[in-house]
């Protein structure tokens, strides 16, 4: 006898990840739609582009905002999600190039309009998490209907993961420059 199992997300744990990161890159568009010249000079100053592609920098946000929107909407989300895990990834790589390259004091761009921190490589490894558990949106969902609990799971499960996310970011852009002066890395 063959069993043919096939995964599924739960649709309460589905909407509560389609609602986090519909959040989070609907801030990372809006914190750089706010400066967009801004954004525009930390893409020239990666360097992995001519300059005449680097000028189109002010799409990023659009293509942001896209799948943040896109992940919403059901029909759109295996595409969005995809999306989402391609610039997650891309970010990802340019810091690495540039930490390959010496570069460590470039601006990653991550953050708002006023907090500039430099590359590091545990950005990497957000980026990679970050795209991992994005992926899982690609899987498909069970059907059930929704109870009241799930209401309340996906609400207070979205903030918390917002504050969990920016803590974590906070702690770790704070915490791991100081780490590596310790141990005398550059």
């Amino acid at each position: 006898m063959v069993y043919h199992s096939r995964v599924m997300i739960d649709p309460a744990i589905g909407t509560l990840l389609v609602a986090a990161f519909a959040l989070l890159f609907a801030s990372a568009a809006i914190h750089k739609l706010f400066d967009r010249e801004r954004f525009g000079e930390v893409v020239r100053a990666y360097a992995l582009v001519p300059t005449a592609l680097a000028r189109l920098a002010w799409l990023v946000p659009l293509v942001e905002l896209a799948v943040g929107a896109g992940l919403l909407v059901s029909v759109t989300r295996p595409a969005a999600a995809l999306a989402g895990v391609l610039l997650l990834l891309a970010y990802g790589a340019a810091i690495a190039v540039n930490l390959q390259r010496g570069r460590r004091d470039l601006d990653c761009g991550c953050g708002g309009p006023n907090d500039r921190r430099p590359i590091a490589p545990w950005m990497i490894w957000r980026n990679l998490a970050l795209a991992a558990l994005l992926s899982v949106l690609s899987l498909p969902w069970a059907a059930r209907a929704f109870a009241a609990a799930d209401v309340l799971t996906i609400a207070a499960g979205t903030a918390v993961l917002g504050f969990l996310y920016v803590s974590m970011d906070t702690l770790l852009g704070s915490v791991a420059p100081r780490a590596a002066r310790l141990r005398g890395a550059p």
